[in-house]
């Protein structure tokens, strides 16, 4: 078992000293705000107590399987999404509740919410209330959809935006089953998440610049359509289109991990020097270095699937290994192929000290992923860990000199 890492004392990243109001939830949002706490924001979670039924905080706290006696409200998915942050409880029906949200609001730089903004109005929470309340406020809204279409307002999950994106329809393309279906990850979350981290950047170096706040909306829809689109309007770029949607190279049923005898690797020769060593390699000859098909780049990208099948053919000649020597040092593009189950062992992963494993005073020893970005300057560092609900309800409080009134709770 790895040795526990030690929690940062202190951020070191570049948004030290960055204050946000947290009001996601779920994935979308709060995969965006970490990736602005571990960049140093002191982002603070705001949860509430619940309706009666459940209980209450973000529901992501709820999923998956806890160790035994682990405490409540500490699911894995929600400790891979809400380190370095803290999290304060107010129920924001009561008078103190909103009092404090308030003075909270008053020492925020940016108020980042998931609610529906018809809920946020409701809450006496628009954009306009709260520049009543902090005229500089940076207030980012993670919505399904732009407030501009007719879906504005309408919920929006992971399934139903990769449904809605086009992205249910790539496989269909790449396989010829006609049948929609999405992708086994949450990917329009996740793409959703990092736009809104990005956007927030963006608008905190607007703000640097001209001491200026603004409204930012972040819709799912049209951010993962946008990343869906990068290849795959491809043809449908130009006006009368000159061909099909979907890149041909990427929408191809033989883009593929290949078989090797005994595994399986990642293979794409790209340059026409590296498919001519591969095929020597591969022991091809003459006849397929010359083929036409294959001559450049052009002629290749026509004939991506005749170009793959020669890859699978010559993959299971070899194992993994002999492949990762033959190729390797001819700079050829190859990997080996991982499970999950393998990633614990990845050579380049344990190198660059890809996992950390944690020891929570209560959940005992878990494991966190490392901030990916390497900043020189300004690293991000993981200095707390995901926190209980409520868990700094008092410490907040106190920082902003809020009181809650005797029998009634935050």
């Amino acid at each position: 078992m790895r040795e526990a890492k030690q929690l940062a004392g202190a951020a070191t990243g570049p948004l030290s000293g960055v204050r946000i109001l947290d009001m996601t939830s779920v994935v979308n949002g709060a995969y965006g705000t970490q990736i602005l706490a571990d960049q140093g924001a002191d982002v603070i979670k705001l949860e509430d107590p619940g309706s009666g039924r459940g209980d209450g905080g973000d529901i992501m706290r709820w999923a998956g399987h806890l160790p035994e006696g682990a405490p409540r409200g500490m699911g894995p998915i929600f400790l891979t999404i809400n380190r370095n942050k803290r999290s304060i409880l107010l129920d924001l029906k009561s008078d103190s509740g909103k009092r404090a949200l308030k003075r909270l609001i008053r020492s925020c730089d940016v108020l980042a919410s998931s609610v529906r903004y018809d809920a946020m109005k409701r809450l006496g929470l628009s954009y306009e209330d709260v520049c009543a309340i902090k005229s500089d406020i940076i207030f980012v809204h993670a919505a399904g959809y732009g407030s501009d279409g007719p879906y504005a307002g309408e919920p929006a999950y992971d399934d139903l935006i990769q449904s809605a994106s086009g992205m249910a329809d790539v496989l269909p393309r790449t396989d010829g089953n006609p049948v929609p279906r999405i992708l086994p990850t949450l990917v329009a979350d996740k793409v959703s998440g990092l736009f809104l981290s990005q956007a927030v950047t963006a608008a905190l170096f607007h703000k640097a610049r001209t001491g200026e706040g603004q409204f930012v909306e972040v819709p799912m829809l049209e951010c993962v359509t946008s990343f869906l689109l990068v290849e795959h309007l491809f043809d449908h770029t130009f006006q009368p289109p000159t061909g099909q949607w979907g890149y041909s190279r990427v929408v191809n049923p033989n883009r593929k991990p290949f078989r090797t005898r005994d595994g399986y690797i990642g293979l794409l020769p790209y340059t026409d020097k590296q498919w001519d060593q591969f095929f020597d390699a591969a022991g091809f000859g003459e006849a397929v270095k010359s083929d036409p098909r294959f001559a450049d780049y052009a002629t290749r990208a026509k004939h991506t699937r005749e170009l793959y099948g020669l890859i699978e053919q010559a993959a299971a000649t070899k194992t993994t290994q002999e492949w990762l020597d033959v190729l390797k040092p001819l700079s050829i593009p190859v990997v080996k192929t991982n499970t999950l189950d393998d990633l614990d062992d990845d050579p380049h992963l344990k190198a660059v000290g890809f996992f950390e494993s944690h020891d929570h005073p209560e959940l005992g020893r878990y494991r966190l992923i490392k901030p990916p970005v390497k900043f020189s300057k300004t690293p991000s560092n993981i200095r707390r860990h995901p926190p209980k609900l409520g868990e700094h309800t008092d410490e907040i409080l106190g920082e902003i000199g809020a009181e809650v009134s005797e029998g009634e709770e935050a």
